[in-house]
């Protein structure tokens, strides 16, 4: 029971990283939005080296889905808590692999061979495909998160021994 807390919170504090980071790029987007091309291919090719591989912000994504597919594995029987535990843990596949790679890293992909003075022509496309990416998977990652929050929310005991005592007493009292 306490590695499954354990595992739980784990789990929940490396998709909160996750979410985290598409929370900033999330909150980024419209002063990115204003950037000329020269301004924008210098930001994406310096400010984000540790976001991706083989950095710190590759490995906490990965690490949040693959947490999250273990804890519906371990949860699977736990009747309260695998819907929603199975949800969550599908939209945040939704956001990555499934987003990052169709819309996220062929864009990455072109800017990380550009330079401010060979702005690729498709600039702003790229920019709108990869700003707007972001925003959608820090949006399934919220939904992803909630649910597996709500997961163990489901399975809390709503009266503590504690409580329950203080009613008793309380009961006892009355009589």
């Amino acid at each position: 029971m306490m590695a499954l807390l354990i595992f739980r919170f784990v789990t929940l504090i490396l998709v909160a990283l996750s979410m985290g980071i598409a929370f900033c790029h999330t909150l980024e987007l419209p002063a990115k939005m204003q950037y000329d091309g020269a301004l924008y291919v210098r930001i994406q090719n310096s400010l984000y080296v540790a976001f991706g591989p083989p950095n710190i912000g590759a490995l906490i994504e990965v690490g949040a889905i693959l947490a999250a597919i273990a804890l519906t594995i371990l949860v699977r029987k736990r009747r309260p808590a695998f819907p929603f535990t199975l949800a969550g843990t599908i939209f945040l596949l939704l956001a990555f692999p499934v987003v990052f790679f169709l819309f996220t890293e062929p864009a990455n992909t072109v800017i990380r061979q550009a330079t401010p003075q060979s702005v690729p022509a498709n600039w702003m496309q790229l920019r709108s495909q990869w700003e707007y990416s972001h925003a959608a998977r820090f949006c399934l990652q919220l939904i992803g998160f909630s649910l597996l929050l709500l997961s163990v929310l489901r399975e809390t005991p709503i009266n503590h021994t504690r409580d329950r005592l203080t009613s008793e007493q309380m009961q006892l009292t009355r009589e």
